[in-house]
């Protein structure tokens, strides 16, 4: 006889340990609605306040992945793998990642989301290219994942709904940040999708959602120990965001810093060695390479030799966009009417930035959302932001502002320049790559 949710609520509010079966029941009943929306947000605080170790977790993922469709891709001959970031200011490392993977013989059905709070989102970026569909059926996701190695898409409706209704409960009742909850609302996504390796970026700093180390560790320790334990090979990257990742931040601005990166255009930087780091851990964890050497110098020649590029290309017009689009991409991206440079106030050392509210001037912008329903004005954003450590003279551009217009571009300008601070001293360098996480 199955257990009434308000007993599991009570077991869990009281510290004990949930069996699979009690898991597997209430967020069936999540699912179909027989449980009720205070009730399953009661399990969340009950939760949140009282924990749940690695089996819990595992169970809780793998009924979530279970409450819809999962994807099988064992009839394609290439190795399954993806990615997660949870997010930050300029990063757009899917766009790059995914196509360098593909080329080095992964596939890369990659379900991805749109920006959430400050952080962009890959999809909106994507959303910048005419004619691209984040919403293909499934025949050609499966069909552009097994010819071109790398789809990139966002999430449907059939894949884990328990997830979907949960996370809006959770959005609603300060639930949104238990460990448990958060990893098995990321991997049970990523499970359903049919994966048989993960790697995960994991942001730390002042741009993303943990800020302390400690906590950063946890959660992704857990991500790592949960995965691992639902049968995915899984390791994980802290990565730093006390700055933004790329030297741009908005949609299509984004998507032209890509092209920039797969032309070669970017080595050396911060964001070209996270791009390789998630790319040798990818192929390492695919089988494909023995060690992370071999892996990045694979990456490596095929960024070199245009195939990543080419992968890209394929990518965006089999899934709507132009035929040209690596080749032309300033006839399909629209620009902002109104670019203006943000001058540096004095001269000195750039020491520091305000990461989370550049994502926010972003935003106001027009770049992202404050209600879901806005709509995205894809030409803005900011270019040309200048790496922390750069010296710089009175005046010169630390950043350009692109706007709709020249006094929001004005008034946007101005706040950048305050979110940056400038000293005589150089500062020491910090690492981009913070530290790396496997299991066991």
């Amino acid at each position: 006889m199955a257990m009434l949710p308000q007993e599991i609520i009570r077991k869990k509010r009281d510290g004990d340990r949930l069996d699979p079966a009690e898991i597997a029941g209430f967020i069936a009943g999540v699912t179909d609605g027989s449980v009720s929306e205070g009730q399953a947000a009661a399990f969340a605080m009950a939760v949140w306040f009282s924990g749940m170790n690695r089996d819990e977790c595992v169970a809780l993922t793998l009924a979530m992945r279970d409450s819809g469709e999962t994807l099988d891709w064992s009839d394609l001959a290439r190795p399954i793998v993806d990615k997660h970031s949870t997010g930050g200011v300029g990063d757009n490392v899917s766009l790059m990642l995914a196509p360098i993977v593909a080329a080095c013989g992964a596939a890369v059905p990659m379900i991805s989301g749109r920006g959430l709070g400050h952080t962009g989102g890959t999809l909106d970026k994507l959303e910048s290219i005419p004619g691209y569909d984040i919403q293909p059926s499934p025949e050609l996701f499966r069909r552009v994942a097994d010819e071109v190695g790398c789809a990139i898409i966002g999430q449907t409706a059939d894949l884990a709904p328990a997830d979907k209704r949960l996370y809006a409960i959770r959005d609603v009742t300060a639930t949104v940040d238990s460990v448990p909850l958060i990893t098995a609302s990321i991997l049970s996504k990523k499970l359903a999708a049919g994966l048989r390796s993960l790697v995960l970026d994991v942001k730390l700093g002042n741009g993303s959602f943990m800020t302390d180390p400690a906590e950063t560790e946890v959660l992704a320790r857990s991500l790592v120990e949960v995965a691992n334990g639902a049968g995915v090979r899984t390791s994980a990257l802290i990565t730093d965001m006390n700055e933004p990742l790329a030297d741009a931040a908005g949609n299509a601005l984004e998507i032209e810093n890509c092209l920039a990166y797969l032309r070669g255009e970017k080595a050396g930087t911060r964001l070209d060695q996270v791009v390789m780091a998630l790319a040798a851990e990818m192929l390492v964890a695919a089988g494909i390479a023995a060690h992370e050497a071999e892996a990045e110098a694979m990456a490596r020649r095929v960024l070199g030799s245009g195939e990543a590029m080419e992968r890209f290309g394929l990518m965006v017009h089999r899934l709507g966009g132009p035929a040209d689009f690596v080749d032309r991409p300033g006839a399909h991206l629209a620009k902002a009417p109104a670019i203006l440079a943000v001058p540096a106030g004095r001269h000195g050392y750039l020491t520091s930035c305000e990461t989370r509210e550049l994502g926010m001037a972003v935003i106001e912008l027009g770049g992202g959302r404050i209600r879901p329903d806005d709509r995205i004005d894809h030409r803005v954003g900011l270019t040309g932001l200048r790496p922390l450590g750069t010296k710089v003279e009175k005046g010169e551009p630390i950043a350009f502002v692109h706007a709709a217009d020249r006094s929001r571009a004005e008034a946007i300008a101005k706040r950048v320049a305050t979110l940056y601070a400038i000293a005589d001293e150089e500062p020491g360098r910090r690492p981009v790559i913070v530290s790396k996480l496997r299991a066991g």
